[in-house]
């Protein structure tokens, strides 16, 4: 059984028992150094600050943040690769990046202290998805420069729990592995869990047998429908861990599995805001928007409001009833597509076929160019030994509520199951071939 919130009242560290008023000052605190040094120390900072006419001294409560210019991917990639570090390199013991699949990586530095902080807010994660010291983690995220597996190592360390580095791929031997080890919690990607939980049927092994209680995953947006489905194949609770490189890594927000209702923002260490992505107005808690990160104790590499291109609302906290929550994120600025001028996200499709049945989350869509018009083709896989006109039958329903709720017409092929490639990781949806047409 998972600790209910009254039993595990005790296990909360200093900044979770802060009181509203504590975290505000504390957060006020942190938020002036933070500006301070960056000013100081990051030639970029000390130029946007300059050109917006701001000085660290003008911070003078929470609300003059929004008086800060925005930090964006593109700053980062200007400053390739340690332009944004703010202190001798010396200082900084290790270095993390993205994988630049866009343009130049974004590379982030951090000091000692900067590790020990972000340990401490895995281990808080950890803590809060049930996960208690001696228990054995599974950790299936990528080692190396990607921020999820070492970050994620370090915590379940700090939390007294045993970590099982097994990171990314080679699912037949992470299907073995948890058979033998018989670790108590799982983190990876959920497309990568959904891969695991494949791999164990096609090995005649029933996944709701396995010793796996926990799921934390994140790294890629994914619904409710896909947590429902994760937690019936594997019959565990799965709960979302948020994080991205340039602010951290894993372990800026995550969710309760007794509440399950979005991840809690740590928001000692981190000041979210939601804004309006076209105009950057700073928006009232509850509207959605595009979240925005200012962080508050980080030294390497301190980051004001950075623009995380994730779409969320802000919500009231309840597991962690000081601190916000964001709603789950299912879809980002960067991911949306726009098909004869609708706006849809990947993730919409998912919810929308998790709902039908004989239909799988094992999807991919397409863009194609037909005349002068762009088309999506929905490909996706039925379940095992689903008779043809049933399975046309359960395209032609998707391609109805696809209409229905999202108010454009796409194209639905079913393809044979274990045709689509598998997640070893984060998980590829969308391919454009409007210029290049897809290999028959």
């Amino acid at each position: 059984m998972l600790d209910q919130p009254t039993a595990s009242d005790h296990l909360r560290d200093s900044g979770e028992r802060l009181s509203l008023d504590e975290l505000r000052a504390l957060q006020l605190e942190r938020l002036q150094q933070t500006v301070r040094h960056a000013y100081a120390n990051v030639p970029t900072y000390t130029q946007k600050l300059d050109q917006a006419g701001v000085h660290p001294d003008d911070i003078r409560t929470l609300d003059d943040i929004a008086k800060l210019p925005f930090t964006t991917k593109e700053d980062l990639r200007q400053s390739y690769p340690f332009g944004m570090f703010a202190v001798p390199m010396e200082q900084v013991v290790r270095i993390h990046a993205s994988s630049g699949t866009t343009g130049r990586p974004t590379v982030v530095g951090y000091t000692q202290a900067d590790l020990d902080h972000w340990a401490d807010l895995v281990a808080r994660s950890l803590r809060a998805a049930g996960v208690r010291p001696g228990m054995k983690v599974h950790n299936a995220y990528g080692y190396g420069l990607f921020t999820g597996g070492l970050g994620a190592h370090a915590g379940i360390e700090r939390l007294g729990a045993t970590v099982i580095p097994v990171s990314g791929g080679g699912t037949t031997r992470q299907v073995q592995l948890i058979n033998d080890f018989k670790p108590d919690a799982i983190m990876c990607t959920p497309s990568y869990l959904l891969t695991i939980a494949d791999a164990f049927e096609d090995a005649g092994l029933d996944p709701r047998e396995s010793s796996l209680k926990i799921a934390i995953c994140g790294a890629e947006p994914w619904t409710n429908e896909m947590r429902a489905e994760l937690e019936r194949r594997m019959g565990l609770v799965a709960v979302d861990i948020y994080g991205l490189s340039e602010v951290m890594g894993p372990g800026v927000a995550s969710e309760s599995a007794i509440t399950k209702d979005g991840p809690t923002i740590w928001e000692d260490h981190f000041l979210p805001e939601v804004i309006d992505g076209d105009t950057g107005e700073v928006l009232p808690d509850g509207q959605m928007g595009e979240l925005v990160f200012t962080s508050l104790t980080k030294t390497a590499f301190p980051v004001l409001r950075y623009r995380t291109r994730d779409l969320t609302r802000l919500l009231p906290g309840t597991a962690q009833p000081t601190m916000r929550r964001i709603e789950k994120i299912t879809g980002r600025n960067d991911d949306m597509i726009i098909l004869r001028g609708v706006n849809l996200f990947p993730t919409q499709i998912e919810e929308i076929a998790l709902e039908i049945e004989h239909l799988t989350p094992h999807f991919i869509l397409e863009l194609v160019k037909r005349g002068q018009m762009d088309g999506l083709v929905v490909k996706i896989e039925c379940t095992p030994g689903v008779k043809p006109v049933v399975s046309t039958a359960a395209a032609e329903i998707l391609k109805l509520r696809i209409k229905e709720r999202i108010g454009t017409t796409v194209d639905v092929e079913i393809v044979p199951a274990g045709s689509l490639p598998r997640s070893e990781g984060k998980y590829k949806r969308v391919y454009d071939f409007r210029t290049t047409p897809p290999v028959e």
